[in-house]
Formats: C-alpha cells, structure tokens, sequence
C-alpha cells in the first residue's frame, strides 16, 4: 500500500499574515546562527586543512579543543535542522538563511503560487508564481485573489 504525502498546506493572505510573529523569531534565530555556522565551519576547514593555522595568535589548539569545535558545530547544525523542521510545520518554505526569504503556498488568480515574505518586513505584501522565485514578485494588492478557493461555494443542491 502506498502512502501518499500530506498535501501541502496553502495560505489566505491573513493567515500568512498571522503565522509571522512566530515565524519572525525562527528566522532570526535561523539568520543569526546559519551566520556563526558558516563562518565556524569556513574557520574550523581552514584549521583543519593548514596544520600551521593550528596556532592562533600565539595560542595552539589541541586535538581536543578542535574536536570539541567540531561537536559545537555539529550542535547547532542539528539546532538549525530543527529550526527548518519548525517552519516545515507552520507550513511556511525558508528559501534563504541568509537573508531570511520565507515563501508560504498559495493560489493568486487560481495560479499556484507563493506569499513572499523577507526578514525585517512588516508583513507579507508580496507573492511570485512558484516557477519565477523572487525576481518575480508582484504586490499582494495587484491580485484579485490570493488563497485556495473553496469548492463547497461552487456544489449546487
């Protein structure tokens, strides 16, 4: 038997509009350590990849410090998994730790879309169709409707 996946959650504007505190505090927390992350694994691949680097201002790493970077690394990559899996539930799509792009699933004129939604905005005031990304933005107020439809309206009894 196969077992089909959950179909994907899509967003009314208002409810897009209401997942964003939450999700606000996910994506800076995700901006912030995807940062540290990067940048201590871009250090500790230099570390490793250099044994003269293993001295750093006068100081020498033991195997132990370097493993011990490595498990704090590891940690907080498994913190950032979990912070992915936190949006993945909210239904909402990170396209972007850096900047902090968060796409939610609709339908804009009964085209599958997405509401487009960036770190340090307000709230959601754009959407792009799923095949044009960010570059394909257009104001939410240019839609004439932005959600799923609902097919109860349209049975006849």
């Amino acid at each position: 038997m196969t077992t089909l996946p959950p179909a994907t959650r899509q967003f009314t504007l208002d409810e897009a509009n209401r997942t964003l505190p939450l999700v606000r505090r996910i994506v800076r927390d995700i901006v912030v350590l995807f940062a540290d992350v990067q940048q201590r694994f871009e250090r500790l691949s230099d570390i490793e990849g250099d044994p003269d680097s293993i001295s750093i201002g006068g100081n020498s790493l033991s195997g132990d410090e370097l493993r011990e970077m490595q498990a704090d690394l590891d940690a907080d990559q498994d913190r950032l998994r979990d912070f992915f899996h936190e949006l993945a539930e909210i239904g909402a799509e990170l396209k972007d730790p850096i900047t902090g792009l968060v796409d939610f699933p609709t339908v804009v004129d009964g085209v599958d879309a997405y509401l487009c939604w960036k770190l340090g905005e307000d709230e959601i005031g754009f959407w792009h169709r799923q095949d044009t990304g960010f570059a394909g933005r257009h104001s939410v107020h240019d839609a004439t409707q932005i959600g799923p439809h609902d097919d109860s309206a349209d049975l006849i009894i």
